[in-house]
């Protein structure tokens, strides 16, 4: 859609008619200051459009993982070194056999509709996620029970273990929703304005499809005196360069990898603007090039190896990610140095090999030039370089390259429900365990017509399955590792996909925007400790 500043004004207006504002501060006591002012509307910038994937109890799409947690919240949060801290749970423990999770609840919490939290919500929530969520499916797969003893007290029981189960309680991996509202919904269906109902610090008050969101302050919020804002607004603004200007004129005041990476460089040199290119703990940035074991050239290992050879990581790192960014060869990302086997490394690029490798596998060059024709789609989070560099190095050795470019929700619909792809670019994060951002893409038990972000490759290998079960449970830290390092030379010598680049990640904001981060989920959490300083 395209942006411009007399529409952004007019939805401002309309956002901030009828609302008390603080009154300003002196410019000298502005300077001094360190305690938060309350009010103000942050304007918030988003690339896509979430479709009706909102909260992330159903899919790992980045939608439910960033604007969810402004509504929704997890038992916990995390600090920048994945500590947990208590949100919807004050308080946990884990039996000695790591088959116990309970939590204590947090009392006098409401619903957004008045209701009130307890730990039914909880039961319901985690066996809605164990049923309909990418990574939830296998997180949760071991889970048998959730035990309520009280509307305050909630135990997971598990019959292997999880060591995983802890980390994954936030509000952007597994959201808390209130069964009263989602027990009459199917498990693949997405969030209404009527349904997007939460515990959190903000209400969502109006969504308009592929315009904006409108969410307004929750004054029953439990942490008393949060959220600072009066409201967010939430625009959705599909052109990168447009984004650029609203972020520089101030129409706009924060965005996640908002800009062109071309433009970073210049804004980095704004007086107005902060640019922040930390990669958070909860990430774990990885793009992936996926082949669909449905076409039947593609179940041809050395089909594979030779678009392997083909494609060249550092020239994907370089050309579309203009440096931000690392080649990541393995299936198990650079950004994860505790699992990451550093002797898996890429398929050494060599245009000539791969030529002579597709010759010998009986896929000669026509007359036109072309072996054969493949379709490349690609994530519409990712930039289109990735799929621009990709083809330009795979047409080099004559395969032929259309590519088809879609919104997210059509995205989604062509690559895990039609299967009308041969080569996807995917951006499925490890997350910050590899079980839970890996498992999903190569499991077989996880290929599932209309589960997004699953396993598209609709790959099946027992010996990938057994080596990722088995590290699933596994509480030893060092036998855990040489399963996923097994695990990681396995999937490089079948050629099982393409692992390309851990794509960095930016966000800028305007400076008056504080505590835009405050630990290891970046901007994937709810934002009540953010607030605007006056007069910057």
């Amino acid at each position: 859609m395209s942006f411009t500043r007399r529409a952004f004004h007019r939805l401002l207006l309309a956002a901030t008619a009828g609302t008390s504002l603080s009154l300003p501060l002196a410019p000298s006591a502005l300077a001094e200051t360190k305690q938060p002012v309350a009010g103000g509307t942050l304007k918030l910038l988003y690339r896509v459009d979430p479709g009706n994937a909102l909260f992330a109890i159903n899919t790992s799409s980045g939608t439910g993982q960033a604007i969810g947690p402004k509504v929704v919240e997890g038992l916990l949060t995390f600090d920048f070194d994945l500590k947990p801290q208590p949100l919807l749970a004050t308080a946990w423990s884990v039996s000695e056999d790591n088959l116990r999770y309970t939590f204590k609840l947090r009392p006098g919490v409401k619903w957004h509709d008045g209701a009130d939290f307890t730990s039914q919500d909880v039961a319901f929530s985690i066996f809605r996620l164990k049923e309909a969520h990418p990574r939830g499916r296998i997180t949760y797969q071991n889970v048998v029970a959730v035990e309520t003893p009280d509307p305050l007290t909630a135990i997971i029981v598990l019959s292997k273990p999880a060591p995983f189960l802890l980390a994954a309680q936030s509000s952007s991996e597994s959201p808390i929703v209130p069964k009263h509202i989602f027990e009459k919904l199917a498990p693949g269906d997405g969030q209404t304005l009527k349904t997007a109902i939460g515990t959190g610090p903000f209400k969502l008050a109006e969504w308009v499809p592929g315009s904006h969101l409108i969410f307004e302050r929750n004054p029953a919020y439990w942490d008393k005196g949060k959220p600072y804002l009066d409201r967010i607004v939430l625009r959705i603004v599909t052109d990168p360069a447009a984004r650029a200007v609203a972020l520089e004129t101030g129409e706009a005041d924060i965005g996640d990898n908002p800009v062109p990476l071309a433009d970073l460089e210049r804004l980095k040199q704004s007086k107005n603007l902060v640019v922040d290119t930390t990669t958070y703990a909860y990430a774990g940035p990885q793009q992936q090039l996926f082949f669909n074991y449905d076409t039947e050239i593609l179940r041809n290992r050395e089909v594979r190896l030779a678009i392997a050879k083909a494609i060249n990581l550092q020239e994907i790192v370089n050309v579309a990610l203009f440096g931000y960014g690392q080649v990541s060869p393995s299936p198990v990302s650079t950004a994860l140095p505790n699992w990451y086997d550093a002797s898996v490394t890429a398929h050494p690029f060599d245009p000539k090999a791969a030529e002579a490798i597709l010759d010998k596998a009986g896929f000669p060059r026509k007359a036109d030039g072309k072996r054969f024709q493949l379709r490349l789609t690609y994530n519409s989070y990712l930039v289109p370089g990735f799929a621009d560099v990709i083809r330009s190095q795979l047409e080099k050795i004559g395969i032929g390259i259309e590519i088809r470019k879609y919104d997210l929700p059509t995205f989604l619909k062509t690559v895990y429900t039609d299967r009308a792809f041969d080569l996807v670019v995917e951006s499925l994060s490890n997350t910050f365990d590899p079980t839970l951002g890996i498992q999903r893409a190569y499991w077989s038990k996880n290929f599932k017509i209309g589960l997004p972000f699953s396993n598209a490759a609709h790959y099946d290998n027992p010996q990938a399955d057994a080596l990722l079960e088995a590290a699933a449970i596994e509480s030893d830290p060092r036998k855990r590792w040489e399963l996923w390092s097994r695990f990681q030379h396995l999937i490089h010598d079948d050629v099982a996909s393409v692992d390309l680049v851990a794509a960095g990640s930016q966000i800028v904001a305007n400076k008056r925007v504080r505590n835009f981060v405050t630990g290891a989920q970046g901007l994937n959490w709810s934002f009540a400790d953010i607030w605007l300083e006056p007069g910057v």
